[in-house]
């Protein structure tokens, strides 16, 4: 167990001295925050719908943040150790393969939440953002939707040969995906056709979870969205050990 700690610890100073991965988890979200909380402040959105700007998107967001961390930094991270000889080289030390998965998936767990968190705080420091939901109920669904998508990140790692070809292809598969949610769009100026093909994106339904908690409605509201995360998890997560690679 220690071993696991370090070596997390080590991933986590990797990390930042890789600014790209930092950048788009941490800054490139709260940046967008600051940008549009400038211009559309935090007045109630659509008619006098029940939220404003910054309180509806915090959320979706946090939603980004995870896309990201799923779709880019966890499969480049481990296909660049495949492609450097690191994974195999781990595989002759006494740390174990799950230690070493362990410790990438802690570290992009804790980075997601560092970037939730710094979303929150500007958020209610500079927008005076609303929070109606419980926070131990977010945090599960936050929780639910790294796992979901971090397995897929996994079977992307599996899949990906080396650090060029995961970029392309998590890129690739992340940009539609963030278009076509609500976490960056709102999905109340798509049409009703839209709307519903949108609903066969999985970060949609992040962003449904998200936002649904955010605001107070109930787990028993979600249900749908629990049943596709869940999903997710399960057939992505044995998806990705039937595929992934050492070497």
């Amino acid at each position: 167990m220690q071993s696991f700690w370090k070596l997390t610890l080590a991933e986590c100073k990797l990390y930042f001295r890789f600014p790209i991965s930092a950048f788009f988890a941490l800054a490139l979200p709260l940046m967008l925050l600051l940008l549009f909380g400038a211009i559309f402040g935090n007045e109630p959105m659509y008619g006098g719908s029940s939220g404003g700007w910054v309180d509806t998107y915090v959320p979706a967001f946090s939603a980004l943040i995870i896309a990201i961390s799923s779709m880019t930094s966890l499969p480049i991270g481990l296909a660049s150790y495949r492609e450097r000889g690191i994974l195999r080289r781990f595989r002759a030390t006494p740390v174990s393969p799950a230690a070493v998965l362990g410790a990438q998936l802690v570290t992009q767990f804790a980075m997601t939440l560092l970037g939730m968190g710094l979303l929150v705080a500007a958020g209610k420091m500079l927008f005076h953002m609303r929070f109606e939901g419980n926070v131990l109920s977010v945090l599960a669904a936050f929780s639910l939707s790294c796992l979901s998508f971090f397995s897929i990140g996994m079977v992307l790692a599996g899949l990906l040969p080396n650090t060029r070809v995961a970029s392309i292809v998590g890129n690739v598969v992340l940009q539609p995906m963030i278009y076509l949610s609500g976490a960056t769009i709102p999905k109340e100026i798509m049409s009703a056709g839209m709307r519903e093909f949108i609903r066969l994106n999985p970060l949609t339904h992040v962003v449904n979870l998200l936002q649904g908690l955010w605001k107070g409605e109930a787990w028993s509201q979600h249900q749908a969205e629990l049943i596709i995360l869940s999903a997710v998890l399960v057939v992505a997560s044995i998806v990705a050990v039937k595929v992934f690679r050492w070497e």
